[in-house]
Parts: structure tokens; C-alpha cells; sequence
């Protein structure tokens, strides 16, 4: 019997692909009036309230024990506080194909880590699907790539290569650990907590006299929207689809982040779409088909059943 889709996992993996592909433009405009840690606190900060109150309003809203702290505490410092806090740190500096371009190492890295700690076997498919998505990614923003040069662009760079560490380093110890809980909402409101009080203390050491009356509607907005849907919808999504495909096939959505920003770029700021991008496209898509190709298992026949368990049980032939 054919297994039924999972339809609740692929809406996890669309809303992880689309929603994170437009938080690019949020961080870009949260951070115009307001310094990157007090963006990242009051993201990190709503969205723990909000998972609090769906926590109380279903009294799931419990203590998880030191074991299960210490496993949120790891992915909450990787992920939130690194990945999330040093990306907008980055925004700052780096136009954001070049931000893409470096998003898009974290396949490579998480694929060698889930090699490296046996969540994957090594394959040839594997690394050839994750190099051909890259080159997509690359081929986009193939005339912005002498940006890796500019001194100006340095400090930035090392942030947003300390964030894709982070969130590949995160992303596998995720994989790693996702047997041992199914409590995917509580586990994310210990994260959030943990994230937020961390990224306070940094914004009040980095930006110790905040002028409250500079930040603008539009930038506290952008933290709104990345609060609501960055984290709390596609956090939980992420989770969700963790626990279902392999690290490098939920990585490989980064790929997919980057057209949703490119396709955003040309909407609201008036990008043009060229043929180089519908080649990239076609690159990342192939990429992405590659790592999740699989054939199917012809169905076993009675004859080929008997024979197999003949050849399991000797004694059974004679």
C-alpha cells in the first residue's frame, strides 16, 4: 500500500521556503532606524510572547526539565542568537545578493557536517545536487561577485560567515536531537526566551543610549513581520520539517530563498528579471531535484518473496 502525501509537511517546507526568502528584505528595512540587536530582541521577544500565549491558552505551558534546556539552549544560541543576530548585523553593510550568495554556502556546510556526524551517507549525488544549486545561486549575482573584494564589504562578510556557521552548526545538532522531543511549541518558547535575553544584553552593550523616538513605523513593522512569520511560522514549520526529511533537504531551501528574494526585488523595487536569472533558476531547481531524487522500489513479487526467504532459511528448500 502506497504511503498518502504528506500535506502538512510539504505546506511546512513551502511556508520555510517563502518566509524565510523574505526576510532579507524585513532585516534591510528593520535595520534602517534600529541598531541590529534591539531588531533581533524585539523579533526573537514577540514572538516568545506569542508562542506563550498559545502555550496557556492550551495549558501546555510546563518547565522541560535541564536535559531538554540544555538541548534548546544550543540551538537557540546557534541559531537565533549567531545566524539571526550576525545576518542583520551583516545587512548593515553587504547589498543582499552578496548576503545571498554567502546564505547559500549552509547547504555545502550542513551536507558535510551530516556527513561528518553519520546523519547521511556520503554521496556523489548529494554533493553534485548541493554544488549545481550554488551555481545557481552564483550565476544571479555573477557581476556582483567582485564585492567579495571591496574593503568595505569585510566586517560584513565575516558577520554573515560566522551566522551561515552558526546556522549550519544548529541546523544539524537540530537533526541530531529531534527524536528526543515532539514538544515543537514549547521547545520554541524556550528558545525564544533564551535568544532574547542574550540579544538584549548585547543591544544595550552595543547601542547603550537607544533613541526610541528615531526608529521608524516602517523599520518596527519589518520586526513585526519578522516576528510573526520569520519566527514564530516558519520556526515551527522548520521544526516540523526536521523531524521528517534529512538537514541537507531542508537546507537546500535557502536556494529557493533566493529567488523568492530576487522575485521580491523586481516587485517592489523594480529588478529587472533577465535570462541569466531563468538559467540560475533552472540550476537551482535541478540542484534541488537531485538531492531529493529517489527511485522507486519496484514492488516485490510473491515468486521473489519466496526465494528470499528460502535464501534467509536453508533448511526451508530441502
Amino acid at each position: 500500500m502506497e504511503k498518502s502525501p504528506d500535506y502538512k509537511l510539504f505546506l511546512c517546507l513551502a511556508t520555510v521556503g517563502i518566509v524565510w526568502g523574505t526576510t532579507f528584505l524585513g532585516i534591510r528595512v528593520a535595520v534602517e532606524t534600529i541598531p541590529p540587536w534591539f531588531v533581533t530582541s524585539i523579533r526573537q521577544g514577540l514572538a516568545g510572547l506569542i508562542v506563550m500565549v498559545i502555550l496557556l491558552f492550551k495549558k501546555e505551558l510546563k518547565w522541560i526539565g535541564w536535559t531538554n534546556f540544555r538541548h534548546q539552549l544550543i540551538p537557540s544560541l546557534l541559531m537565533i542568537v549567531i545566524a539571526n543576530g550576525f545576518t542583520t548585523i551583516a545587512e548593515q553593510t553587504l547589498p543582499s545578493g552578496l548576503a545571498s550568495i554567502m546564505s547559500a554556502l549552509s547547504p555545502i556546510l550542513i551536507f558535510v557536517g551530516s556527513v561528518f556526524v553519520g546523519l547521511q551517507k556520503a554521496s556523489l549525488k548529494g554533493f553534485v545536487g548541493v554544488i549545481i544549486g550554488f551555481s545557481g545561486v552564483v550565476f544571479i549575482f555573477k557581476d556582483g561577485l567582485g564585492a567579495f573584494l571591496d574593503s568595505n564589504y569585510q566586517h560584513g562578510l565575516i558577520f554573515i560567515s560566522m551566522a551561515i556557521f552558526g546556522w549550519a552548526s544548529g541546523t544539524v545538532y537540530t537533526k541530531a536531537q529531534a527524536h528526543k522531543s515532539n514538544t515543537i511549541a514549547l521547545n520554541l518558547f524556550y528558545q525564544f526566551a533564551i535568544a532574547t535575553l542574550v540579544q538584549l544584553v548585547l543591544a544595550f552593550i552595543f547601542s547603550p543610549n537607544p533613541d526610541i523616538s528615531s526608529w521608524s513605523l516602517r523599520s518596527f513593522s519589518a520586526a513585526l513581520y519578522l516576528s510573526v512569520f520569520g519566527s514564530v511560522l516558519a520556526f515551527f514549520s522548520y521544526h516540523y520539517a526536521i523531524k521528517r526529511v534529512t538537514a541537507v533537504q531542508i537546507s537546500i531551501l535557502s536556494y529557493i530563498n533566493t529567488i523568492i528574494a530576487v522575485f521580491l526585488g523586481w516587485l517592489m523595487l523594480d529588478e529587472v528579471i533577465t535570462v541569466d536569472f531563468i538559467i540560475a533558476t533552472a540550476l537551482i531547481i535541478l540542484g534541488v531535484f537531485i538531492i531529493n531524487y529517489k527511485k522507486k522500489e519496484k514492488p516485490i513479487t510473491i515468486h521473489e518473496e519466496c526465494l528470499l526467504v528460502v535464501n534467509k532459511n536453508p533448511k526451508l528448500s530441502v
